[in-house]
């Protein structure tokens, strides 16, 4: 009988190739030190299930990566359609694997995936009445109808405590038996009036804002927005109430932490600069010419030393509202003064109720540079329950134009409007 060529290569057994690595048998200390060169979270789960040596030779919590793209909370049962049509929905646990997930789950889209992942987070199902008020490192704050206030990571479950809504200082009485009228606030004139459970929940704090990933270090400590006296306040780690910033009342718009401080923003564009590391806060100002114009401000923090200002605008109706621009700004400490920028290069930036983040759309497929990823924090406290979709988009500040989102479809302002929420592995 005569082979084919075809037939003798599948009958002829392959010689052993002396120069093969078997690239399971590298040295621990060489595959920890490529898995360090990583910098998303994705490739670093990918890295360590490409054998057992690869992963026993890698920790779990990857404490050297950068901050990670954004994922966009989306409300509960919704799924999106892809491009295509195929809805992509996964079931993941917060380290990558895949599990069938019981209870509450919540959609989270992430834009360089292109998909959704589900993830098991029964503390934000409608049953339990909470919110959420700002994302920051990952961690969630929640609140909900008692005087309970929490921070959890979605990805890995970890939850800190922080000191409950009573302990605010211009909380002067709390009375769980006074229904309709729980609270009582002290207001900065000195007139006491009252507050049910469900009106603190929904309109006493504005945005949370942390100073670091509060399971890498100890020593974190959370600043609050109060949204209707524009008061700061903050607690550490292990306090049992807040305390006010006494000299920072109205820097209320959008507040960041950068080197040690945090920086805190009012309606003109004026900063105030808080530290709170002492005993007592210590507040000085930059007072820049004031910025007249727009409806939201945030901060952004694009590095160590460069601070910016983006001004939102809104065309409001009476029954209706939508982003028409942002305009973006740098500090300039000479002056000190803003100085608008018309091009952020490769920089993309996400606001919205979450701590504002920037990241290089180049270390980020299927991201746009020189872009502005924003969110709907205007609805809840302004025109909650009324007709109409959320704002959010993707505006381009070269050419001021505005596209949905990937996974933008309708979704009425009744429901929680979508928050970024930044992976945190660790």
């Amino acid at each position: 009988m005569v082979l084919s060529a075809t037939e003798k290569a599948l009958t002829t057994k392959a010689e052993p190739n002396p120069t093969a690595v078997d690239w399971s048998e590298l040295p621990p200390e060489l595959i920890q030190t490529i898995a360090e060169k990583l910098i998303t979270h994705t490739d670093y789960l990918r890295f360590r299930a490409v054998s057992t040596t690869w992963r026993l030779s890698t920790p779990t919590a990857p404490l050297h990566l950068p901050t990670q793209l954004p994922w966009l909370m989306l409300p509960f049962n919704q799924t999106r359609r892809s491009t295509q049509g195929a809805t992509r929905h996964l079931l993941v646990d917060g380290l990558g694997q895949r599990k069938k997930i019981t209870g509450a789950s919540r959609p989270f889209f992430s834009l360089s995936a292109n998909k959704s992942h589900s993830l098991h987070l029964p503390e934000s199902s409608p049953h339990r009445r909470r919110r959420h008020r700002g994302s920051s490192h990952g961690y969630l704050a929640f609140l909900d109808e008692s005087p309970d206030f929490f921070l959890l990571n979605p990805l890995t479950r970890a939850k800190f405590s922080l000191p409950p809504l009573s302990s605010f200082p211009n909380v002067v009485a709390f009375d769980f038996s006074d229904v309709g009228r729980e609270y009582s606030l002290r207001a900065p004139n000195g007139d006491v009036s009252t507050r049910s459970l469900s009106e603190m929940r929904d309109l006493f704090i504005k945005k949370v804002v942390l100073s670091s990933s509060p399971s890498v270090d100890l020593n974190f400590i959370v600043l609050a927005i109060l949204n209707q006296t524009g008061d700061l306040a903050f607690c550490k780690n292990g306090y049992r109430s807040w305390l006010f910033i006494e000299d920072a009342q109205s820097y209320c718009e959008d507040a960041i932490y950068c080197n040690g401080l945090f920086y805190a923003v009012n309606k003109l564009g004026q900063i105030a600069v808080c530290d709170v590391t002492g005993e007592f806060p210590r507040v000085s100002f930059i007072c820049t010419p004031p910025q007249i114009g727009g409806d939201l401000l945030y901060l952004v923090s694009l590095s160590s030393d460069e601070l910016l200002l983006v001004t939102r605008y809104l065309d409001l109706e009476i029954l209706d509202y939508g982003t028409r621009e942002f305009r973006v700004y740098r500090l300039d400490l000479s002056g000190p003064k803003w100085e608008r920028v018309t091009s952020l290069g490769d920089q993309m930036l996400f606001l919205g109720e979450n701590s504002s983040v920037a990241l290089s759309a180049s270390d980020f497929p299927g991201c746009k540079g020189n872009c502005i990823y924003y969110t709907d924090d205007y609805s809840e406290l302004n025109y909650d329950g009324m007709a109409g979709n959320h704002d959010l988009g993707v505006y381009n500040l070269e050419d001021g134009s505005i596209d949905p989102l990937p996974c933008c479809y309708s979704l009425p302002r009744m429901r929680w409007p979508p928050i970024w929420v930044t992976p945190n592995p660790c």
